[in-house]
Protein backbone atom coordinates (compact mmCIF):
# COMPACT_ATOMS: atom_id res chain seq x y z
CA UNK A 1 0.00 0.00 0.00
CA UNK A 2 1.26 3.45 -0.88
CA UNK A 3 -0.38 6.36 0.92
CA UNK A 4 0.25 9.95 1.92
CA UNK A 5 1.02 11.36 5.36
CA UNK A 6 -2.65 11.38 6.38
CA UNK A 7 -2.37 7.60 6.87
CA UNK A 8 0.92 7.70 8.81
CA UNK A 9 -0.68 7.00 12.20
CA UNK A 10 0.81 4.14 14.19
CA UNK A 11 -2.48 2.25 14.48
CA UNK A 12 -2.84 2.24 10.68
CA UNK A 13 0.69 0.93 10.24
CA UNK A 14 0.12 -1.80 12.87
CA UNK A 15 -3.18 -2.92 11.31
CA UNK A 16 -1.59 -3.17 7.85
CA UNK A 17 1.46 -4.99 9.20
CA UNK A 18 -0.81 -7.54 10.94
CA UNK A 19 -2.43 -8.28 7.60
CA UNK A 20 0.95 -8.68 5.92
CA UNK A 21 0.55 -5.61 3.71
CA UNK A 22 3.77 -3.82 2.75
CA UNK A 23 3.49 -0.09 3.40
CA UNK A 24 5.11 3.00 1.89
CA UNK A 25 3.93 6.01 3.87
CA UNK A 26 6.13 9.04 4.66
CA UNK A 27 6.52 9.86 8.33
CA UNK A 28 4.86 13.03 9.61
CA UNK A 29 7.08 15.76 11.01
CA UNK A 30 5.50 15.58 14.49
CA UNK A 31 6.20 11.83 14.59
CA UNK A 32 9.80 12.48 13.59
CA UNK A 33 10.19 15.09 16.34
CA UNK A 34 8.60 12.85 18.98
CA UNK A 35 10.85 9.92 18.04
CA UNK A 36 13.94 12.17 18.07
CA UNK A 37 13.01 13.56 21.49
CA UNK A 38 12.91 10.02 22.91
CA UNK A 39 16.44 9.39 21.71
CA UNK A 40 17.44 5.74 21.43
CA UNK A 41 14.13 4.72 23.08
CA UNK A 42 12.27 6.22 20.11
CA UNK A 43 12.92 3.19 17.97
CA UNK A 44 13.68 2.86 14.29
CA UNK A 45 11.94 4.93 11.65
CA UNK A 46 9.37 3.02 9.60
CA UNK A 47 10.49 1.72 6.22
CA UNK A 48 10.00 4.19 3.39
CA UNK A 49 10.78 3.70 -0.31
CA UNK A 50 11.13 7.11 -1.94
CA UNK A 51 11.12 5.69 -5.48
CA UNK A 52 7.78 3.93 -4.98
CA UNK A 53 6.33 7.05 -3.35
CA UNK A 54 7.46 9.16 -6.33
CA UNK A 55 5.59 6.81 -8.68
CA UNK A 56 2.45 7.19 -6.54
CA UNK A 57 2.76 10.94 -6.90
CA UNK A 58 2.93 10.65 -10.71
CA UNK A 59 -0.24 8.56 -10.80
CA UNK A 60 -2.07 10.95 -8.48
CA UNK A 61 -1.08 13.96 -10.57
CA UNK A 62 -2.32 12.14 -13.69
CA UNK A 63 -5.74 11.62 -12.09
CA UNK A 64 -5.82 15.25 -10.99
CA UNK A 65 -5.19 16.36 -14.56
CA UNK A 66 -8.02 14.15 -15.81
CA UNK A 67 -10.36 15.65 -13.24
CA UNK A 68 -9.74 19.06 -14.79
CA UNK A 69 -11.91 17.95 -17.69
CA UNK A 70 -15.33 18.55 -16.18
CA UNK A 71 -17.17 16.18 -18.52
CA UNK A 72 -15.00 13.28 -17.36
CA UNK A 73 -15.10 14.18 -13.67
CA UNK A 74 -18.85 14.77 -13.40
CA UNK A 75 -20.29 12.75 -16.30
CA UNK A 76 -23.12 15.24 -16.89
CA UNK A 77 -23.83 13.96 -20.39
CA UNK A 78 -26.73 11.50 -20.34
CA UNK A 79 -26.52 9.98 -23.81
CA UNK A 80 -24.57 6.76 -24.25
CA UNK A 81 -23.54 7.89 -27.72
CA UNK A 82 -21.17 10.40 -26.09
CA UNK A 83 -19.23 7.68 -24.25
CA UNK A 84 -19.35 4.54 -26.34
CA UNK A 85 -17.47 4.50 -29.67
CA UNK A 86 -19.63 1.60 -30.91
CA UNK A 87 -22.79 3.71 -30.45
CA UNK A 88 -21.56 6.61 -32.64
CA UNK A 89 -23.15 7.04 -36.03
Amino acid sequence: MVADKAYAHLSTRIALRRRGIAVTIPERSDHLARRAAKGSAGGRPPAFDAVVYRQRNLVERGFNRLEQFRAIATRYAKRAVLYSPSQRR
